[in-house]
């Protein structure tokens, strides 16, 4: 499976504001790719502004559509007013391993259910919109074992094909490499077995 994640490094996080009736939604959007990130994030974000009116989470810790290891919470705004439509935001972006606090100064004038809810979208809506992503490449970890001669040839083939040595194990016989293969294609070492004019047992293994 492949899908785009938020292209930041752990710890920080992208921000876009909208302001709403004199209110403002500061919304901070990190890579979460587990509940302990987002997590973080809401404390980062309590630290930062502690004198928010709320401070609202939605998470998805994991691959789109994921079921489990999702999240959102309104932090005191009337419920399904704030995390649920945030997280319904998350969800149409089709980003994995993504998570947002919405950051909520009251300006005065409330907004109702339906405004309130309009504009918690609006604040993760827009800071999507501006949101650098990469691919993150689900794989499958195979062992595959080769005579020492043949170790280069394998890596240089790999290489090629963009599918990473993860590791190296080395004994009397020779070297077993471990290698990241990604899921959504089916296991095919043809091509390198033809440079090394022998047969390849590839062995999956669980990480």
């Amino acid at each position: 499976m492949r899908y785009r994640v938020p292209q930041l490094p752990p710890g920080t996080w992208h921000i876009d504001e909208v302001e709403v009736e004199k209110s403002r939604f500061i919304a901070w959007i990190a890579h979460t790719p587990e509940v302990d990130a987002a997590e973080a994030l809401t404390k980062a974000a309590r630290q930062a502004h502690p004198n928010a009116s709320h401070h609202c989470l939605a998470y998805i810790a994991g691959a789109p559509g994921e079921q489990q290891r999702i999240g959102f919470s309104d932090d005191g705004e009337p419920g399904g007013t704030a995390g649920r439509p945030m997280f319904q935001a998350l969800q149409g972006s089709q980003l994995g391993e993504v998570g947002c606090v919405v950051i909520r100064y009251f300006g005065g004038t409330k907004l109702g259910t339906g405004g309130l809810a309009r504009a918690y979208a609006q604040a993760v809506n827009k800071a999507l919109d501006t949101l650098a992503t990469r691919q993150v490449i689900q794989r499958v970890h195979y062992r595959v074992c080769f005579p020492f001669a043949d170790e280069s040839i394998a890596r240089g083939w790999c290489e090629e094909q963009a599918i990473p040595v993860v590791n190296a194990e080395y004994d009397g016989k020779g070297v077993t490499l471990t290698i990241g293969w990604p899921s959504d294609w089916e296991l095919d070492l043809t091509p390198l077995e033809s440079r090394l004019k022998q047969p390849i047992a590839a062995q999956a293994i669980n990480t």
